[in-house]
Formats: C-alpha cells, sequence, structure tokens
C-alpha cells in the first residue's frame, strides 16, 4: 500500500531540451518537441513551457512530486461521507444545468449494481462529450453527501468501457498507484498522466547513459524500466526502485561532471609557476601583529603550494567567521605580486568591496605596492593603470568583470562569497587572465558531506581554528516582553564606549520597503535612546552614502547602526559588541552565523540578541539550533537536517540547483560510492571516447549545460 500523501523531493525537469551530440545515437524522437505527442498544440506547449517541459524527454523527467493509491476499486454501496475512493459503474444519465449563482453545473450519475454516486463539475461541461449514457467510468475522489445522493466533486476519471461495451486501453488515473505531477494554470495533473503514459511510448529508443557495469554494480533499474515505474509503478516496492534509480542517476552524472572538470584541468590548464614566497611576503607576515595560526598556516602552504605548481590552482579556502581567511587572501597576492603579476578580488557588496580596500590597504600600507577599488563610478584613468599593470591589486564588485576591465598580467583572482556569485561571473573574471590562479572564499562552513557534492572538483582548505583571544559571542533568543531589558543591555554597552548593530529583516525583494523597515525602526530606537549617535544603512542608499556611514561607524562616529542584511559578511568593526536581530525567524542560518560574525572581533565578548516569534517547526528548529551552536559547521550540519541544502549555500547558482531529487544529508554514502565509481570511470578513460562513457558524457553536458562551469573548457 502506498501512502495516499507520500511527498517527494523532486518537482521539475532536470533534463535540458537539447539533444546535443546523441542525437545521432538515440533515437531522436525522444528528443521532439513536446508538439509531437497527440493532443499537444501550440497553446499546451505554451503552458508546458513554464513547467520546463519542451521536449517529449522533458516530459519523461517531470517527475511526481506525490502518489495516490487507488489500486483498490470500491462499491458504491460500501462508501463512506470523506473517503478517498476509486469506484466504477455505468453512466446512467447526464445532467448540464445552472445553479441559483449562474454557474454551469454538469452531474453524471454511475450505477455499478450496489449503488448510484454522482460526479459533479462546476464549468466544465466538456466532460459531458465523453461521459455519454452507457459509458463504463471509473471514479476516483473524496466523498461527500449532498442532497440525498453521494458524489465526488471533480472526479479524476477514467472511460473503462464505450456504450458498446468494448474497453479502453489508457487507464492511467483509477486502479491503481496514481502519480501527482507539479502543474500549472491550464495544464492539470490528470492530463499530464495521459501525455507522459503517451510519452513512455517513446522509451524503448532511449539509450541508457549510465554504464551497464556501473547498473550491475549499484544494483540499479534500467532507465527503460525506471522510468515506466516512476510514472505508473506496479507496486511500492517497484516505485521505490525506481526513485532509487534516478536519485544515483542524479548523484553519478554531476559527481562525473566533476571528475571530468577536475582532470581536464589537471591535464590542460597550465597555470603560472610562481617563484616561492620572497621578501615581500616575508616583510609583511614580520609586520602583522600577530601570529598566524597552525589553520592558517596549513591553508596558506596548500595555497603556495599550488601556486608555485605548473599547474591552475582551483581552490576553495573556508572557514569560521573572523578565523583569518583575509590575511592567507592578502599573502597570497602578495606572492603573485612579487612573482611580477596582478591579483583581483570579487566581493559581493561595494560595502564588503569598501572595507577589504581600506583594510587591506592598511595592512599593506608599508609595503611599496598599489591597491585600488574599482567601482562603476571609477574614472577612465583608473582603467588605464589597470591595463598597464600599474595597479597590483584590484578590488571591487561586479564592476571588475565589465568589458571594458583590461588586465595585463592577472594571474590570480579571489573570489570572496563565492556561493552569492554566478557560476558565469567567477567565469568571466578568471578569463581576464591566462589561466589565472583562482581563489574561493566562503565564510558560511560547508560540511564535509555537502563539499563533495558542491565541490568535488575543487581542493579545499579549511580554517577550523580562531585567533587567540577572542572571547566569543553569547547567543539569546528572546520575545516582546523582554525588549526593556535587551534596550538597557544596549545602553550599557554604549556608555561603556561600545557600539551595536540593529539589524531588520529583508521584507520582500524591493529596496523600497527596506528603506521603509530601517527608517521605522530608526524612530522607534531614537524615542528609547534620544541621546544616542544613531544611522542605517539599506540597499536603496548610494555607494557614497553606505562608504561614508560605514567610515563614520568604523571611526566610532555612531553609536548604533541601524540595517539590513548588507552588513552580513565581512564587516569588521571590533568595537562593535552588540547585535539585535528583529524577526529573527525570517533569516536562514548562514544569514543569522554570518550577522553574529559581526560582533565579538574585539577583545571584548560579543552579545547577539535575537527577537523572534517563529511560527513554524522549522523556524523553532532554526532559533533553537542558532542558540545551540556556536560554530558554523555544527550549525551547517544542523541546517542540512533542518531543511536540506538548497538553500543554506546558494546552491541556486551551482550545478546543485538542478539536484532536484538528492537530499546530500541523507545520502552521503552514495554519494561517495557514485564518486569514487565516476573518477575511475574519467581517470580510466579521460578523454570519454570509449562508447558507453561518450554516451555519458554527453548526457552530462546536456543535463548541466547552462548550470556548471566545466562546460566551458570542455
Amino acid at each position: 500500500m502506498v501512502d495516499n500523501n507520500i511527498k517527494l523531493t523532486g518537482n521539475h525537469s532536470a533534463r535540458s531540451s537539447a539533444p546535443g551530440e546523441t542525437k545521432a545515437r538515440q533515437d531522436a524522437s525522444v528528443y521532439a518537441p513536446v508538439t509531437s505527442l497527440y493532443g499537444v498544440g501550440s497553446a499546451l506547449a505554451a503552458k508546458l513551457k513554464s513547467l520546463g517541459i519542451e521536449t517529449v524527454i522533458d516530459l519523461l523527467y517531470h517527475f511526481p512530486r506525490k502518489y495516490l493509491d487507488r489500486s483498490n476499486v470500491s462499491t458504491i454501496s460500501s462508501v463512506k461521507t470523506g473517503q478517498d475512493v476509486t469506484v466504477v459503474g455505468r453512466v446512467c444519465n447526464v445532467d448540464l444545468r445552472e445553479t441559483r449563482t449562474r454557474k454551469n453545473m454538469l452531474v453524471v450519475d454511475i450505477y455499478d449494481g450496489t449503488g448510484y454516486l454522482s460526479g459533479v463539475w462546476f464549468n466544465q461541461p466538456y466532460h459531458a462529450e465523453r461521459l455519454k449514457e452507457g459509458t463504463e467510468v471509473a471514479f476516483s475522489g473524496k466523498v461527500n453527501f449532498t442532497y440525498g445522493r453521494l458524489r465526488i466533486v471533480n472526479p479524476d476519471y477514467d472511460i473503462i468501457g464505450s456504450p458498446g461495451g468494448s474497453s479502453v486501453a489508457e487507464q492511467v488515473h483509477t486502479g491503481r498507484i496514481v502519480p501527482v505531477y507539479p502543474c500549472t494554470s491550464g495544464v492539470t495533473s490528470a492530463m499530464l498522466r495521459r501525455l507522459i503514459s503517451r510519452a513512455l511510448a517513446y522509451v524503448p529508443g532511449l539509450l541508457d547513459p549510465i554504464p551497464e557495469r556501473v547498473r550491475d554494480g549499484f544494483k540499479i533499474l534500467p532507465i527503460e524500466k525506471a522510468l515506466k515505474q516512476i510514472h505508473f509503478p506496479e507496486s511500492p516496492d517497484d516505485l521505490k526502485q525506481a526513485w532509487r534509480r534516478m536519485i544515483f542517476e542524479e548523484i553519478f552524472l554531476l559527481q562525473v561532471g566533476l571528475a571530468y572538470k577536475k582532470r581536464f584541468r589537471q591535464r590542460n590548464a597550465k597555470g603560472i609557476a610562481h617563484k616561492p614566497p620572497g621578501a615581500l611576503v616575508a616583510r609583511f607576515l614580520n609586520s602583522l601583529p600577530f601570529e598566524l595560526t597552525s589553520a592558517q598556516k596549513r591553508c596558506l602552504d596548500e595555497i603556495v603550494k599550488d601556486m608555485t605548481s605548473d599547474y591552475q590552482m582551483n581552490r576553495l579556502l573556508q572557514g569560521e567567521v573572523a578565523s583569518g581567511k583575509t590575511v592567507i587572501a592578502v599573502l597570497a597576492l602578495l606572492l603573485t605580486v612579487e612573482n611580477g603579476y596582478q591579483g583581483a578580488i570579487m566581493a559581493p557588496t561595494e560595502v564588503l568591496a569598501s572595507q577589504h580596500t581600506e583594510r587591506i590597504g592598511k595592512m599593506l600600507s608599508e609595503i611599496p605596492i598599489r591597491v585600488e577599488m574599482l567601482s562603476k563610478g571609477s574614472p577612465p584613468a583608473l582603467l588605464g593603470d589597470i591595463a598597464k599593470g600599474d595597479v597590483d591589486i584590484v578590488i571591487g564588485t561586479h564592476a571588475l568583470i565589465q568589458e571594458k576591465v583590461k588586465f595585463k598580467n592577472l594571474a590570480l583572482v579571489v573570489v570572496d562569497e563565492q556561493h552569492r556569485f554566478g557560476i558565469r561571473q567567477r567565469f568571466i573574471l578568471a578569463t581576464k587572465g591566462k589561466a589565472p590562479d583562482v581563489l574561493h572564499m566562503s565564510a558560511t562552513p560547508i560540511p564535509r558531506t555537502l563539499a563533495l557534492t558542491l565541490y568535488g572538483d575543487l581542493d579545499i582548505s579549511t580554517v577550523d581554528e580562531l585567533p587567540p583571544g577572542r572571547k566569543g559571542v553569547i547567543t539569546v533568543v528572546a520575545d516582546e516582553s523582554q525588549r526593556i531589558g535587551v534596550f538597557a543591555r544596549i545602553r550599557n554597552e554604549i556608555s561603556r564606549g561600545r557600539q551595536a548593530f540593529v539589524i531588520c529583516p529583508l521584507i520582500e525583494d524591493s529596496e523600497s520597503l527596506e528603506a521603509k523597515a530601517v527608517a521605522a525602526e530608526v524612530e522607534n530606537l531614537r524615542k528609547f535612546f534620544p541621546d544616542f549617535r544613531i544611522a542605517h544603512l539599506h540597499g536603496q542608499m548610494k555607494s557614497e552614502e553606505k562608504a561614508n556611514i560605514m567610515k563614520r561607524f568604523e571611526a566610532g562616529e555612531i553609536d548604533v547602526l541601524v540595517s539590513t542584511i548588507l552588513v552580513e559578511v565581512g564587516i569588521d568593526v571590533p568595537n562593535a559588541t552588540i547585535m539585535i536581530v528583529e524577526n529573527a525567524e525570517r533569516f536562514g542560518l548562514a544569514q543569522l552565523h554570518q550577522l553574529r560574525g559581526r560582533v565579538g572581533r574585539g577583545v571584548e565578548r560579543g552579545i547577539f540578541i535575537l527577537f523572534a516569534e517563529p511560527a513554524s517547526d522549522e523556524a523553532k528548529a532554526r532559533t533553537e539550533a542558532i542558540r545551540k551552536y556556536s560554530d558554523g559547521f555544527s550549525l551547517a550540519e544542523a541546517d542540512l537536517m533542518i531543511r536540506g541544502e538548497g538553500t543554506l549555500f546558494g546552491m541556486r547558482q551551482s550545478g546543485v540547483s538542478d539536484m532536484r531529487l538528492v537530499k546530500t544529508s541523507r545520502n552521503i554514502n552514495l554519494i561517495r560510492k557514485a564518486r569514487e565509481a565516476a573518477f575511475e570511470i574519467v581517470d580510466s578513460d579521460p578523454l570519454m571516447k570509449e562508447p558507453p562513457n561518450q554516451l555519458l558524457l554527453e548526457e552530462v553536458k546536456r543535463r548541466f549545460a547552462r548550470k556548471i562551469d566545466w562546460l566551458f573548457v570542455a
């Protein structure tokens, strides 16, 4: 028995519509437009396109979101009000009438020898064309009792036999485990069932992209059987095996893509072999008022090893908030500068880019190199200096990837908070040089389990140790009854010469609403703290205004800074010791952890207070997790368990946004084994020229063509 509300994770087509080279080897009809199916005209095709369905194979990969068990047929006399049933009878009356509210109501009565039941539709008179008297039909749906008659409103139905008594082969809505699909306006689940049942006729022409030896090793179904069973399973076990196949396929294809990309890069992307660190790096290290932690030294050694080799570095530097990643990045940039090259840092916001410029400029003030920030408003002369190689380190946002920005000899690209950028943005910056080394940085800790899936093509360095002397941050979840006490704590901190953040949620994707929320919060705070210097920061402000506010806050000229999520990453104000987050239930765990990292960066302990009124179990779990876990890696693992990986790590910008079916945290053992098998295939056939592997590579390209940057080099 299948549960009547089996929810699954997949809900959209995972395939690209373009058949590519495989058309010569596959049955081309599999990649034909969906209009090649009977019953699909241009109007319906336009609606299907909004579901990501443009070809027959798109339709086949549009998987159900749940299933209903209609394999048991009831007699009409046995059904009860409120039951979800399937009954089979012969149409004995068809009545199309108008209700008192002037709606068209179609009533179709059926009789099965034990009793009568009515199917009722409003403003859908066209069903009468199929449901003529004498037709044998199966009705499925929830039963109610109205006006002395059992009835089902908007029943799903199948024509079992015509008035003459002949049966109809197509039976897709009733008498079986029935799929329920993601739909859109004008496209019902019943309509999709009929179309997919016709599309399955094309499956025998579909070659399996997963080699037979892999299928045998993992004991998974061949593609033909899996597609038939995932849409129209004959039993719960068949359904389970079909989903296991599709989940494995999704994992395995991504791992093959990552393995191919990594090996391709190692063979072909010859990088710049830097000389080992010299006087410039040593001078900077000696100027630091602290010694690098052992974790920083280990990560730096790994980066230096990459940069002094003759292959292109492609490394992820991840670490806890305030763990000292920026210092490592500066050392890498100095290494490239002392070798006669340029370096660039791309940050997600102008506020962060400005702060990077300020901080790195101070760090390097005693060292004779030129650091500049590039923004949309930068003078043309700066572009000329960058092109001539007169600027050693360029820091900016998306402005760095404008076509007019040219570098003389870019050799190192640092992408800060890399998950905030799209793959193509990161790729374009890397093309500004000749195979420059690429260092991705992230302060969103990524569990090892997820890193295998997300960044299987990258080498990973982890700063898992905080600098000594940090006292940490106290996290408190509060409600409105505690607000007076919280405000008293703010007053106490500021009276001791410290500063505070107050964060407002992003209510909607609207800068004007951001501004209103921030303005209202400022007015409220001024009533409580008329003697404090209060300023605000939001997305609607001009770049110069935002930069000026941050400089004043860093200089201690502002006591309380009211801001949106703009200060989420990279902001470093050691004197800020307390942060209040309003409506904290609206934020994700990664955002909350990043915000928490803005306080406690000096010698004083930080205080992080969340005003939250979580209405859902998920929101309650998030607020409890942020209170319970202080380190980002434990928090990231908790978030995986709470809501999966889709929203935590910006996966919409990575290939994993196409992973409709897989919950990484629940499939880690399968991922490990699939990864091993993928690398074994790529290592044994690096060019993927053997027929099974060629088909496999073509399928990976088709699946992730617009999502993963490895295709740019293949």
